[in-house]
């Protein structure tokens, strides 16, 4: 039988109770809080909840999800489905197969608000049990407005991006270690570099010039620093990909919260040309006036001398100070010439190449030509007049040189057929007496007696050279020539012989070349000394200067010369000089001043030749009992220099076969036998039609063909045309005792191969033929 509990008991168990359901009290008070809390935290949530069943059912939802969806309470929703609200119904399956599959699924939804309108929620859901039951808690968070700004900074963007590609100026921008991040189009063109091969690869200094880039890499350093001073605009040159150098314009800014660097280019290159033309334009006019090689006068209506160059004062021998308000009428060597031509000038306004004499200071009388026009002033009033005066002294000398060269032309003519004749002639003696040459030993008797008749023959085609140097087309070798090094040479061979004058010479530093036959040119040398050797028979002294000159053309168009370049050579004797008679006629064939038998009169006759035939003319000063001073006047050349080559001392033979074309039976004769001598084979025709016919027939055996230039069917350069025409690469030596109007140079410009002039030795002629065979080429 069970014992009842005593009292003591019952009362500590009636404690224990109470304790039990005073700890129930306080968890449910917990309870209650917590669920109070948590609905406090779930509806003053700044983001969206929603619990919803799997089916969508909204379960519960807290004010901000319902404000989202357009409601004002959330107990409006509750019982609601949620996928409703979905604006695109495809994404409800998605979105919720993915749910279920009890992974966090985190996405952005676009829902259809009560109104109508949409709103777009940043949403994460999850799958969870809720007493017992499976339920899905989403939260979201309404990014409408950021998506808006998104959109909003997206379009920017592009709209930047757009200006920053189709603006007209070449824009960069680039980081603090100077790496492009961004090129647009222009810069594409400006630099010649695709974005590709720039952006993030090349940095910005690789399209700045050497001498810019110190400069340009200072102003960057100093850019990044507060407060900075460094210019923001300023020019540079620019290197594009070809190498190219552009005048460019830059305009650079700092981008706002970045360390990089935005940059635009403007190309100014043709800007700065014309800048620059411009400048050059303004200074040239600016200083027309005063350096104006034409003398220039500005006179006042009364004829007061108010301005002058410097030119003027060098034509008139006045000092400014001493010209500036004189009368003009002084200047004239007759002042009615000042009358007339003020008259002149009252009719028409002007008055253009008046001829007239004007006195210098000294008294001296030089023959002028005046240009002038009337001085306005804005309104239109007379206030003077201004003109501009030539020198034409030495032209009025020219002109009269030109006359008397006229007289020359049919001396010139005659001597030239004379000389080629004798060249033909003289071709046979000397090819007869190398033949016999080349048969006899150096200790036969004979052998000197032959050596003497070549001596004899190149004395008589010097001759003939000088005839020809005076006739017309005596120029036949013209190359590129350093005149200094001609002169210094032909200088220290005249003054070992003549020791009984002292040679003094003057080079100008970088001469131009000038293209000369040298072998011409060291005749005219030398020519010219020996005459000033012969005016000093007590000795003297002679001095040789080359020099630079430009010659204008409103100077020697009178007188049949080419304005421009032309290197001068200046040849000084202190000799017994000439008197004007003298000076007149010393150019004139066979004129001379010397005893019968000194001289042929030939020399500077020949010098005159060869240099006209240079295309080139010749001056003289000269006065009795103080010297002489010849001037001549070679055009420059463009062209590079060229070396003379050393020949060689022996014969140089051959085995190819030669086709000799000549009309003269004994150049056929002699040169035939000379040529088989060495080694050729020869094959022979006799005219110009002959010579095409055998070349044609026998092109692919002959190697090369040297062709006499005159010949009465056919001339040398139309048979070389013709033999051009049937083989481009023909090689071809001209040869000739003489050349009508040039044409040996005509012919070796369309590509002819040599020239020799007869009469020849066979060295020449065998180192000619191995020169052109030997070169490379078809």
């Amino acid at each position: 039988m069970t014992e009842k509990p005593t009292y003591e008991e019952l009362e500590k168990k009636v404690a224990e109770l109470e304790k039990e359901a005073l700890k129930l009290r306080r968890m449910e008070i917990m309870l209650r809080e917590s669920e109070e809390k948590y609905r406090v935290l779930f509806q003053s949530a700044l983001i969206g909840a929603c619990l919803t069943e799997p089916g969508g059912k909204i379960l519960d939802i807290n004010e901000c999800a319902a404000r989202s969806l357009g409601y004002d309470r959330p107990e409006e929703l509750i019982g609601k489905n949620i996928l409703l609200f979905y604006k695109n119904p495809d994404e409800r399956d998605t979105i919720l197969s993915k749910i279920l599959s009890g992974n966090i699924y985190i996405y952005e939804l676009e829902l259809v608000r009560n109104d109508g309108t949409n709103v777009i929620v940043s949403t994460y859901a999850s799958l969870m049990e809720f007493n017992g039951k499976k339920v899905i808690l989403t939260s979201g968070e309404d990014i409408s407005k950021r998506k808006k700004a998104e959109q909003t900074l997206q379009e920017s963007e592009e709209r930047h991006r757009s200006i920053f590609e189709n603006t007209g100026t070449a824009t960069v921008i680039f980081g603090e270690d100077m790496t492009i991040s961004m090129m647009n189009a222009e810069f594409e063109k400006l630099s010649a570099y695709s974005k590709e091969e720039v952006e993030g690869k090349m940095k910005w200094t690789e399209f700045v010039a050497e001498e810019d880039l110190k400069r340009m890499k200072e102003y960057h350093a100093q850019r990044s620093k507060a407060g900075s001073k460094a210019p923001t605009e300023y020019e540079f040159q620019f290197v594009d990909r070809q190498g190219n150098k552009k005048d460019i314009f830059i305009k650079v800014d700092m981008i706002p919260g970045t360390l990089s660097r935005i940059a635009s280019l403007m190309d100014i290159t043709s800007r700065k040309r014309a800048e620059k033309a411009l400048q050059e334009s303004e200074e040239k006019y600016r200083t027309l006036f005063e350096e104006s090689r034409d003398a220039i006068f500005i006179s006042s209506n009364k004829g007061i001398l108010i301005d002058i160059n410097q030119s003027a004062l060098e034509l008139i021998g006045y000092r400014r100070e001493d010209a500036i308000g004189i009368d003009v009428r002084k200047l004239y060597a007759n002042p009615d010439n000042r009358s007339m031509l003020q008259q002149e000038i009252s009719r028409n306004g002007f008055v253009k190449d008046y001829e007239t004499k004007f006195r210098k200071k000294d008294g001296r009388e030089i023959d002028c030509l005046v240009t002038a026009t009337i001085r306005r002033t804005k309104d239109g009033d007379i206030e003077g007049i201004q003109g501009n005066v030539r020198d034409i002294s030495e032209k009025k000398e020219l002109e009269a040189q030109f006359l008397r060269a006229q007289k020359m032309e049919a001396i010139g003519t005659l001597a030239g057929g004379i000389a080629h004749d004798f060249n033909n002639i003289l071709m046979g003696i000397q090819g007869r007496t190398s033949l016999m040459l080349m048969n006899t030993l150096s200790t036969h008797f004979h052998f000197e007696h032959l050596k003497g008749i070549e001596e004899y023959v190149r004395s008589a085609a010097d001759l003939t050279k000088q005839l020809l140097s005076f006739a017309k087309g005596g120029r036949y070798e013209a190359k590129p020539t350093d005149i200094n090094e001609l002169v210094k040479k032909q200088n220290h061979m005249f003054g070992r012989t003549k020791k009984e004058i002292s040679i003094q010479g003057k080079y100008e530093k970088n001469l131009w070349a000038a293209e000369v036959d040298q072998g011409q040119i060291e005749q005219v040398l030398l020519n010219l000394c020996v005459n000033a050797w012969q005016a000093m028979p007590g000795g003297g002294k002679l001095f040789l200067q080359t020099e630079n000159v430009v010659l204008e053309e409103n100077n020697f168009m009178a007188y049949q010369v080419q304005p421009g370049r032309y290197v001068r050579i200046s040849i000084t004797d202190t000799g017994e000089g000439m008197d004007e008679t003298t000076q007149q006629r010393i150019f004139e064939p066979f004129f001379t001043t010397k005893e019968m038998g000194r001289g042929t009169g030939l020399g500077l006759a020949s010098v005159y030749g060869i240099i006209k035939n240079h295309k080139g003319f010749i001056n003289v000063n000269s006065y009795k009992d103080i010297g002489t001073t010849f001037y001549i006047y070679l055009p420059a050349s463009e062209k590079g220099i060229m070396r003379e080559k050393e020949l060689p001392k022996e014969l140089v033979r051959g085995t190819e076969t030669l086709l000799l074309v000549d009309d003269e039976e004994v150049i056929i004769e002699v040169s035939t036998q000379l040529l088989k001598k060495i080694g050729y084979d020869v094959l022979v025709a006799r005219s110009g039609e002959e010579a095409i016919d055998v070349y044609s027939e026998n092109i692919d055996r002959i190697d090369m063909i040297i062709l006499d230039m005159i010949m009465p069917d056919m001339k040398g350069g139309l048979v070389y045309d013709a033999l051009k025409g049937i083989n481009p690469h023909v090689k071809v030596l001209l040869f000739s005792g003489y050349s009508v109007n040039g044409q040996a140079t005509e012919i070796l410009n369309r590509g002819c191969n040599g020239f020799i002039q007869k009469p020849f030795n066979t060295k020449d002629i065998s180192q000619k033929i191995r020169d052109i065979l030997d070169q490379e080429g078809f």
